[in-house]
């Protein structure tokens, strides 16, 4: 431990304790705006480039960021000097000069770091004028939107994207005034290697990264009397999107967005938990097949699409390992363009599709060229959370005072296990409870299997499956994902099943969710509110729901059968990796 003083409170703290990290234990606030630090996933921002958090340490002539100076012993720090609150304004400053003034328009108005500081901080005019930084525009990917005009140089993209996440998109190009965060060359998005995961967007504290919106389209489909128009919510939604109405974080809200979104003018609201149930099904008789018949193994969940790319572009080699089953999304998307369609009679072609999802993944996937045809796709629009929480604000709609609604019948029974498929193990658990019963022909005694759970980067468990030990293996996060993909090829990590999610905590943590700003808690009440729910299912196996087994019985046929594959399964194909 090493003593210190901070603003004449003394201390104690560990070695290697940062000035800004021994200040909040005190409860001295340092404003920052470059740092970004989440312990349990393990990252941390280290350029300290805004120089927001200056302060003065006692016996140096100059200041020091709070953010990466360590405490030594003995050190007397002042942070409310007005040597160091001059210059932290006057950083500031200089950032606004060269910022873009647009913020009425901006998607990050009133949700952005850099204009809560300057309202923090009391800033009311721009002092330094002049030139300004002018960049082209990108907007060539379905996912996600970079105005460089905007970037403070903060880096946080670029740990996320590199360190986190071990895509490497974004990098620092050029010195000076032309320097920027982007892909080497100056490329676009859509033409590198990014797997438009998000989690650069989730970190961005402006609005130089954000995901490319589709609110207007999906309006003018729900105007236009001629389309009929359907929607699907994805499991973490309703554990996340009250947080954008002052609801606490976790609070389960799923009758109320089920209530909102009819009061949009959606035609009809169906649940993605239902078709997670029926991705369960065809994971788990896969699963079942491979481990009967002595095929591949490990079979890996392919349920998130930015893993799929990713795998797709580093691991060509390992393409005989996903499972071929298309993501809950698209399996819904499939199900209304054909089976909906069939039972309602309303053509395929007058059928838009919508999904709410936590993932900004989601919106390329469903332009994947495999899922759909170039005038019938699966999945015609996808909206984040926060996309969707801008409709329910624009319509002045009261989001906490809603009456509970329920999703319409034909696709709108689910059962816990589709619920869990919203954070890291989910997948996996679910699919094990049904593969379980079915290898055994045994009901199982506990439905929980604890072993799977929790935040652990990587984590395996062996689930005891009669006298079979089926060896599980889990990552979320793509650094992660890319450990475990390299363990499985050197043959260190020895599964049977795998799942991998790429976000940190899953589709709690996604890059189209409510911002969390670093605040690990809230992914953890998002969390624990999916095992809630999945508690007080019902059902809480997939192929113990009701209109799981109507679907298959009157429409499917058998699980991973012929009809199944031919609506609910996909390939993959090697991608070029710039």
């Amino acid at each position: 431990m090493i003593n210190c003083v901070i603003n004449d409170k003394k201390l104690k703290v560990k070695e290697g304790t940062t000035i800004l990290d021994a200040a909040k234990e005190i409860g001295i606030d340092i404003p920052t705006l470059c740092h970004m630090k989440l312990p349990n996933f393990n990252y941390k921002n280290k350029p300290s480039s805004c120089r927001i958090c200056m302060v003065e340490v006692v016996g140096r002539p100059k200041l020091c960021t709070a953010c990466s100076e360590e405490i030594t012993e003995g050190m007397i720090v002042k942070t409310d000097t007005p040597k160091a609150v001059e210059a932290r304004k006057i950083n500031l400053e200089l950032l606004l000069s060269n910022h873009p003034k647009d913020c009425l328009v901006c998607p990050k108005n009133l949700n952005c770091e850099l204009q809560a500081l300057a309202e923090k901080m009391g800033i009311r005019e721009i002092a330094y004028k002049g030139e300004r930084m002018q960049h082209k525009v990108d907007a060539s990917s379905n996912s996600i939107y970079r105005n460089p005009n905007k970037c403070v140089m903060c880096r946080r993209c670029e740990t996320m994207c590199n360190e986190v996440q071990t895509v490497g998109t974004l990098s620092g190009l050029n010195r000076g005034f032309d320097a920027i965060v982007a892909p080497a060359f100056n490329i676009s998005l859509a033409e590198s290697s990014c797997t438009f995961c998000g989690q650069c967007v989730a970190v961005c504290p402006t609005g130089a990264i954000v995901e490319i919106d589709a609110t207007d389209k999906v309006f003018n489909a729900i105007k236009n009397p001629k389309k009929h128009v359907v929607v699907q919510v994805a499991p973490s939604i309703r554990v996340a999107i009250g947080e954008l109405f002052d609801m606490e974080a976790g609070e389960v809200t799923t009758g109320k967005l089920v209530t909102a979104l009819r009061k949009l003018g959606f035609d009809v609201v169906f649940d993605t938990d239902f078709s997670a149930d029926l991705t369960v099904m065809e994971e788990a008789s896969e699963l079942v097949d491979r481990i009967e018949n002595n095929k591949t193994l490990p079979i890996l969940t392919s349920c998130c699409p930015a893993w799929v790319r990713f795998i797709e572009m580093n691991y060509p080699d390992m393409l005989d390992i996903p499972s071929s089953c298309k993501s809950p999304q698209i399996m819904m998307g499939s199900m209304v363009k054909t089976y909906y369609a069939n039972k309602t009679g309303i053509p395929s072609k007058d059928i838009v599709m919508v999904s709410v999802m936590p993932c900004t993944a989601k919106k390329a996937e469903a332009a994947r060229s495999e899922l759909g045809t170039k005038d019938i796709r699966d999945v015609d629009y996808v909206l984040s959370t926060r996309e969707l929480g801008r409709m329910i604000k624009l319509y002045g709609i009261d989001f906490k005072g809603l009456e509970e609604g329920k999703f319409d019948k034909l696709m709108g029974e689910s059962s816990g296990a589709g619920t869990i498929f919203g954070t890291t193990g989910g997948v996996i658990e679910a699919a094990i409870r049904t593969a379980s019963e079915w290898l055994t022909g045994k009901e199982l005694e506990k439905i929980e299997f604890e072993e799977l759970r929790g935040l652990k980067g990587i984590r395996g468990a062996q689930v005891k499956i009669g006298d079979l030990n089926l060896k599980v293996g889990i990552a979320h996060g793509l650094g992660n994902a890319r450990k475990l993909l390299d363990g499985i090829r050197s043959k260190k990590y020895n599964f049977d099943a795998i799942e991998i999610m790429a976000c940190p905590g899953g589709c709690i943590g996604g890059g189209g969710q409510p911002y969390h700003h670093g605040h690990e808690e809230i992914l953890l009440k998002r969390q624990r509110a999916l095992y809630d729910i999945d508690k007080n299912k019902k059902f809480r196996k997939a192929h113990e729901n009701p209109m799981i087994k109507e679907i298959y019985e009157t429409y499917l046929g058998k699980p991973y059968g012929e009809r199944a594959h031919d609506l609910l399964h996909t390939s993959y194909s090697p991608r070029e990796k710039i």
